[in-house]
């Protein structure tokens, strides 16, 4: 667990060094530029220039750079900048001055290189409770994912759940918990992220809490908000297959029911085996090869029943064969139901993944549950087909250049036919950092993971 009682001088798992106050890492910054400076001073003034004494300076003008943006000096990054340093002097002493050069002027950024945050799956109970106290917020489900770390405040009654990599510190979505301590919550995490030399930024903050990162705070310096999308959430009360603009979404329906479709909603950690396996094999038919992706918007566990509260909706054939299934999270006490990655296998009949939802719906109404969030429309603006104009064009021809792109089109005009395209989503970020906000949102997004115990 991570609190704002959390020591400057603690990252989980390291040993580490980092100046306690400000006065002395500024002093310690300025000590270390004044050495890098007189050792590149001090290379040419007699005779040839000394090659190793500029890389040298070079090194530890980057290693003030690491102290300036408070990033720790941990233990196994000592002890690769020593073997940099020594494998630089092999190659010097052997006449190999360019990569005596290169492996002197690198020992610098190894010595800084920023720390990664620690995944906390052992606070999965606390975050779960957490994610029933919170309400509208459609993402709240996905905090669960066992890849993420967590910040909460003194009190425990709030949360952030977040990743960092490359010195980016990536808040997954809005803080769970009680609403009234968002506003502390982010000035708190974000001077956390800055002990350990990490800048913050957000994927897919909701309207409500972007604007209180717009504005920053007493510590906290306000961040840029750049829309990716719309939530897309369905009003259980209100929800209707009558009329014009649902007659797609009805002959879907229907066209299940003539195919003889049947489904069942059961808790996921009530699986029985035989269905288990059943389930199974339709992931692996799906993936077929393709690892699992994503972060901020994604459950992990699929299948072994781990993670508390989720639900599934199996679809049958008339054979009694499971051809589909859906996932989804809960929040607000179960009455809020989110969709996971939906799964389906080639002999599902058309229509599967539109029966599926609304029989999810129906159940919601049963329950009680309010919300039914359907997933994440990205730019929803501009892969609308009746969209104009040269960009919104030039838009949807890109989504034919990769299989995940058209998947992203497939699922528009899935989510098109319940026409309750909500509330934005944001990046939140400062620009000055948009090469490594965008390398580390895009990795976690979409490099290809294993998945954590």
């Amino acid at each position: 667990m991570q609190n704002s009682k959390s020591t400057p001088t603690t990252v989980p798992g390291l040993r580490v060094y980092r100046p306690e106050s400000p006065a002395a890492r500024m002093a310690l910054v300025g000590a270390t530029v004044v050495v890098g400076l007189v050792l590149m001073w001090m290379a040419g003034r007699s005779g040839p220039v000394r090659t190793w004494m500029v890389a040298a300076g070079i090194a530890v003008l980057l290693v003030a750079r690491g102290l300036h943006l408070r990033r720790p000096v941990t233990m196994t990054h000592s002890a690769a900048a020593v073997l940099f340093v020594a494998a630089a002097d092999v190659a010097y002493t052997s006449a190999h001055s360019t990569p005596g050069f290169l492996l002197l002027v690198a020992t610098g950024p190894v010595l800084m290189l920023p720390v990664r945050s620690v995944p906390q799956p052992e606070d999965r109970a606390r975050v779960f409770s957490l994610i029933q106290q919170t309400t509208d917020d459609p993402l709240s489900p996905f905090a669960l994912n066992s890849a993420k770390s967590y910040y909460f405040n003194a009190s425990g009654t709030a949360a952030i759940a977040y990743r960092a990599r490359s010195g980016i510190a990536v808040v997954s979505g809005d803080p769970i918990g009680n609403a009234f301590e968002f506003g502390a919550l982010l000035d708190e995490f974000s001077e956390f992220a800055a002990e350990r030399g990490w800048r913050v930024a957000v994927l897919g903050a909701g309207e409500r809490v972007a604007r209180l990162w717009e504005i920053g705070g007493d510590t906290r310096q306000p961040l840029t908000a750049v829309p990716i999308g719309r939530d897309v959430v369905i009003d259980v009360g209100h929800f209707t297959l009558y009329g014009r603009k649902f007659r797609n979404l009805r002959q879907a329906v229907q066209r299940t029911h003539n195919a003889g479709l049947t489904t069942e909603i059961i808790p996921e950690a009530a699986l029985d085996e035989p269905t288990r396996r059943e389930l199974t094999d339709i992931v692996e038919d799906a993936r077929a090869g393709h690892q699992r992706r994503g972060f901020s918007m994604i459950l992990d566990h699929l299948l072994d029943g781990t993670l508390p509260g989720v639900l599934l909706v199996v679809a049958r054939d008339c054979t009694g064969r499971a051809v589909a299934f859906q996932r989804y999270g809960t929040a607000d006490s179960a009455r809020e139901l989110s969709l996971d990655v939906p799964w389906r296998g080639e002999g599902a009949p058309n229509g599967t993944d539109e029966r599926m939802t609304v029989d999810v719906i129906r159940y919601a109404e049963r329950t009680g549950a309010r919300y039914v969030s359907l997933s994440f429309a990205a730019f929803p603006e501009l892969l609308d087909p009746d969209a104009s104009g040269a960009g919104a064009r030039l838009f949807r021809r890109v989504l034919h250049l990769g299989d995940v792109l058209i998947s992203l089109e497939s699922l528009y005009r899935y989510l098109g036919k319940f026409h309750s395209v909500g509330n934005r989503r944001y990046v939140l970020l400062r620009f000055r950092y948009l090469l490594p906000v965008a390398f580390a949102c895009l990795t976690f997004e979409f490099v290809p993971h294993r998945e954590r115990a």
